[in-house]
């Protein structure tokens, strides 16, 4: 099962309701948005990192930037820094892009999801692949992901 197929499966056993859109790949926050013709605020961009020696995911909203500062003083790290594309794809099995803003069960990551992403009405994701996305409410995405809430991004 794809990834995209196990988020969809996901959704379906808890009774969510959301919408795919299939479309030409996207490289950027604003090519998706455009895609799924909705407001690039509301697409939840999925990063992973390397805080000291473990990876973690980071969610946020696709018009802001992550602040490693916070991040550094959340976990009171030593070092962080992104996932390389060879370490994303060793993780995860996707490509730069096309990670969802999910952890356990889809994606073997702690989850950490910044406030902007609570700010929403909806969001919207690629969901596996750079080819497909899900939009959906916030409250229901809020209702199956366990995931730590605090501040970590900047304009």
């Amino acid at each position: 099962m794809t990834i995209f197929e196990s988020i969809c499966t996901l959704l379906n056993d808890r009774h969510i309701v959301y919408r795919t859109v299939h479309h030409q790949p996207t490289f950027t926050s604003e090519e998706s948005a455009r895609a799924r013709g909705e407001d690039v605020a509301i697409g939840g961009k999925a990063i992973v990192m390397k805080v000291d020696d473990g990876f973690k995911l980071f969610v946020l909203s696709a018009v802001l930037k992550v602040d490693s500062k916070k991040i550094k003083e959340q976990f009171k790290a030593k070092s962080i820094r992104f996932a390389t594309k060879e370490e994303l794809m060793e993780l995860t099995g996707l490509v730069p892009g096309s990670v969802p803003p999910f952890g356990a069960p889809i994606l073997n990551l702690p989850l950490h999801l910044d406030i902007s992403i609570v700010a929403n009405e909806k969001i919207a994701f690629n969901a596996g692949s750079l080819t497909d996305s899900i939009i959906m409410n916030t409250s229901d995405y809020l209702s199956v992901v366990n995931a730590e809430r605090f501040s970590f991004s900047q304009q």
